[in-house]
Formats: C-alpha cells, sequence, structure tokens
C-alpha cells in the first residue's frame, strides 16, 4: 500500500494556530461512512450523536513542560532538549532529542536552570537522541514544571499565552510530550451533559510519545515501524468496555491514543486491564476489535494518523471528507476541529 496514497493538499492558512476561546465552540464534522453522509455541527452538539450506553473512552495523559533550554558547561553553547520518554529502571535518566546533537557526545554536561540543575549524556540512542541523566534535588516533574516549556507541535508558530489550552481538562496522569488533541474540545460542562444523557465515561492513559508525529519515511505503508508507547487500562474502564460489548452498545474514542490503548489492550477481543507498551500500527485492512466510533482532529497528509482514520472509514471516503473540510475551511491540526466517525464494520484495502 502506498504512502502517498494518504496525500492531500491543504492550504497553511488552514492550520489553526491558537485554541478558540470555547473548547466546545470547534466545528465538527460527522461522517457516516456506511452510507457516505457527511454532516457539519458544533462540537458542544456532541451529544446529538452519542446514545444513552455509549461507553466513552478518554486518554487522561498528561503533557509535560518537556522542552529544555541549557548551556554546556565547558563553552557556555546554548542547548535545546525535548524529552521525550524516562529510561526504564533508571532513576532520572531520559531519552531526549536535543540540538545540536553532534556536539552532545557522551561525557557533555548541560547546565539547565542558571546550574541548579546538571544533566550528564551518557550515551547515543536510535534516531539521533541522546540518554541524559539528571542531576538535582527535587522531584523531575517539579524541575520541570518550574523550568520547562510545553512543546507544541512545530507547524505551531504562535506563542501559546495559556499553557493550560494544551492540555485537555481531565488531564491526570504526567507523562506525555503531545497532547491527545481531540479532548481538547471538551468542557467539563460538557462531559456533564452528556453523562447526564446516559453516556458513561471512562478513562485510559497513553503517554504520547514521539513515534505519533514521527513523518512516514517509507514508500510503503506496510514498511513503517511505530516507537512503542506505554499505556494503562483500569480495571473500572476494562469492565465498563467488555460490558457494552457483550451488550451491543457502542464503544466510542475519543482520540487516535485512546483507540490505539483499546485496540492493544483488546486484541484478544476483551479488554484487558494492566500496563504495557504498544507499538500498534492501524491502517487499510486492520481489524477493529473494540472501537465502534472515533472523535478525532484533522491529520498530516501522509500521517500515520490519517492512515487510522482511512483504516475507519476507507481510503476514498477519507479523502472526499478531507476536501470537503478544506472547501468548508475547517481548522486543521492540534487546535483545530474535530470528526466524529462511526467505522464501516469492513474496509477495502488496495
Amino acid at each position: 500500500m502506498r504512502v502517498d496514497l494518504f496525500d492531500y493538499e491543504l492550504p497553511e492558512e488552514l492550520i489553526a494556530q491558537t485554541p478558540l476561546e470555547d473548547r466546545a465552540d470547534s466545528r465538527l464534522m460527522v461522517v457516516d461512512p456506511v452510507n457516505e453522509r457527511i454532516e457539519h455541527a458544533r462540537f458542544r452538539d456532541i451529544g446529538r450523536f452519542l446514545r444513552p450506553g455509549d461507553v466513552l473512552v478518554l486518554n487522561n495523559s498528561k503533557v509535560l513542560r518537556a522542552r529544555l533550554y541549557g548551556t554546556k558547561a565547558d563553552t557556555g553553547a546554548r542547548v535545546e532538549c525535548l524529552l521525550v520518554r524516562p529510561v526504564h529502571d533508571a532513576e532520572n535518566e531520559w531519552l531526549a532529542l536535543a540540538r545540536p546533537a553532534k556536539r552532545l557526545r557522551p561525557g557533555t554536561v548541560i547546565q539547565f536552570d542558571d546550574g541548579r540543575v546538571t544533566a550528564e549524556v551518557t550515551a547515543t540512542a536510535d534516531e539521533g537522541m541522546r540518554v541524559l541523566r539528571f542531576h538535582l534535588d527535587e522531584p523531575m516533574e517539579a524541575f520541570l514544571e518550574r523550568a520547562g516549556e510545553v512543546p507544541l507541535p512545530p507547524y505551531i508558530r504562535e506563542p501559546l499565552k495559556d499553557q493550560d489550552r494544551y492540555q485537555t481538562v481531565y488531564a491526570q496522569q504526567p507523562g506525555s510530550i503531545a497532547a491527545p488533541t481531540a479532548g481538547l474540545h471538551f468542557t467539563e460542562q460538557l462531559l456533564d451533559e452528556v453523562r447526564a444523557m446516559g453516556v458513561q465515561v471512562h478513562f485510559v492513559t497513553l503517554h504520547v510519545g514521539i513515534g505519533t508525529f514521527r513523518p512516514v519515511k517509507v514508500e510503503r505503508v506496510e514498511e513503517h515501524h511505530m516507537h512503542s508507547e506505554w499505556y494503562e487500562v483500569s480495571p473500572q474502564t476494562a469492565s465498563a468496555v467488555n460490558q457494552a460489548k457483550a451488550e451491543g452498545r457502542r464503544v466510542i474514542a475519543v482520540g487516535t491514543t485512546a483507540l490505539r490503548t483499546l485496540e492493544a489492550a483488546g486484541a484478544s477481543g476483551e479488554l484487558r486491564s494492566g500496563s504495557g507498551e504498544t507499538d500498534l500500527f492501524v491502517y487499510p485492512g486492520y481489524r477493529f476489535r473494540i472501537v465502534d466510533a472515533l472523535i478525532t482532529n484533522f491529520h498530516l497528509p501522509k500521517s500515520t494518523l490519517m492512515m487510522l482514520v482511512a483504516a475507519l472509514m476507507g481510503i476514498d471516503f477519507t479523502k472526499r471528507a478531507y476536501e470537503t473540510a478544506v472547501r468548508e475551511r475547517y481548522r486543521f491540526f492540534s487546535f483545530g476541529d474535530a470528526m466524529f466517525i462511526t467505522r464501516r464494520a469492513e474496509v477495502a484495502v488496495p
């Protein structure tokens, strides 16, 4: 399957640079691939498209202030680091993307926070990353909250006035380097409204890593490999989802990260509680076992996220929906508008 099947033309002015004042005021494209229907609404009206008994599953991961600026201890040269994930079984060690990477050899010491915190480069890793061992007298999260910045995607060039606008209102578990952006549209009031109509709201955790946003550099979809990301499913969420499946009620994932978590932990057809790593890559031909519908944003051309959407509703109809979004001047990407997609039972593979 060719990667260029997932390409489309996007005018740059449609890339949303700032969040709307009201989260729920974003537009909502409602897509029915079975009947090939497209409807336009506002996200605050999402309840019109939900049913009592639906199970809505959201990713409660919280974005770390993972972008750090420091200097080399020996030369004073400026260094920029993006912490990607902690190293397992090693206290205060992190995998990081760093610039200028070539000058950060093992043994290099970087100073942060006016020299109060230092990190030593202990090793090089795949794809140009470095392993940093931090020396500090406080919890890592406290240091990041004080000295770090929220790492916005590179296509957002406007400074973010309120850093909390790149967090969902239900973010609880720190660990992501990017927001699960489909959830940015929800307010506490809107969640209360859908609960009141009989929709069950549950949470999973998947810490969004660099793999979600890495460009696909191969020509064939099947040759691309996803980076692993850590996830957790609670017993309460697993029980609610499994009961819904047994009773024929819908399970709706809010965001591609929630979908991948549910499908990874539900590979047997039954959602299992617990934690683990997943490198699940969903593209046309994938057989869904748990998820019946998806709330998501509009994604970059030729991205793994657009491939996931096409697995739900087919490549041709995905392109038609995206062409409609461009024509109707929807806002794209992280701070953009949303889609609500009910999936087809089977999607043809080219």
